[in-house]
């Protein structure tokens, strides 16, 4: 990976509001079981929001070298025969600035108060939703085969760009987390079963939500990429599976530039 791809460590990243530095209330807390997700307005600054956007152009723009970050393209449905960047993944290893925000800083200190215990990475993604991009349906993120690794995962999704009705923002429901898998694994959930409501945000929101909360998000229908990055969780004490989910994935659904193209690849949920 070039140098120019690398970024320092931050002091920190500034917050919004003394209350995010702090952590979540109790009426965070309250609202958080109650709901399966925690919509936080204002997490970054426009500050860090800039710093965050800046980390995202370089990534999109580093070369892709075989066995480092992981880039996934899809057909652009707006010009037939042409693929665009759909997601990038695991990314954090080679990048300290991505790296320190991820494992080091107030994000992570929310998920273990959400969690109720100190929590590790397992997954970080960044879903570019560039023009032309599709959207994905309705599904629990633990229908993806995520229980071999632990029992339950919290995402963080920070907005970078700006999303909204037209380019595909978040759907989730409220409540039915406590319903455990409402769906089949690896199967996507109908669309009519539940009701998802769109959560718009804003450079900095940053929306909390478990892995049994049903979600989906529509296409982009505009001229603008809508990026989000999104950072999942486990509990420290279901162990440290990023190393081998990120190897298993590798080896069942492997990222463009490492593929056979003599075998066909799915992407199920």
């Amino acid at each position: 990976m070039p140098d120019d791809f690398a970024a320092p460590a931050p002091s920190g990243l500034p917050v919004g509001a003394d209350r995010i530095a702090a952590g979540p209330t109790a009426e965070d807390i309250a609202a958080w079981e109650r709901d399966g997700f925690l919509v936080v307005r204002g997490f970054f600054d426009a500050t860090g929001s800039a710093e965050i956007e800046r980390w995202t152009d370089a990534l999109f723009a580093a070369p892709e070298v075989p066995g480092r970050h992981m880039v996934y393209y899809e057909d652009d449905r707006s010009r037939p025969g042409h693929r665009i960047v759909q997601r990038i993944e695991n990314f954090c290893p080679f990048h300290p600035g991505f790296d320190h925000l991820v494992r080091h800083a107030a994000l992570t200190r929310w998920i273990s108060a959400l969690m109720g215990g100190p929590a590790v990475l397992f997954k970080d993604k960044i879903n570019f939703k560039l023009p032309g991009s599709d959207g994905f349906k309705a599904h629990q993120d633990q229908q993806a085969g995520w229980s071999t690794y632990a029992p339950l995962f919290v995402t963080a999704m920070v907005t970078i760009d700006p999303s909204t009705l037209a380019n595909g923002c978040l759907e989730l429901i409220a409540g039915q987390h406590r319903n455990g898998m409402v769906g089949e694994e690896w199967k996507p959930i109908d669309d009519d079963a539940f009701p998802l409501q769109p959560v718009e945000t804003q450079a900095g929101d940053v929306i909390f939500f478990d892995s049994y909360v049903p979600h989906a998000s529509k296409a982009n229908q505009t001229d603008k990429p809508r990026r989000i990055l999104y950072l999942t969780y486990n509990r420290a004490s279901d162990g440290d599976h990023r190393a081998q989910y990120f190897a298993d994935k590798r080896a069942a659904f492997p990222p463009d530039i490492e593929r056979d193209g003599s075998k066909s690849y799915v992407f199920r949920v």
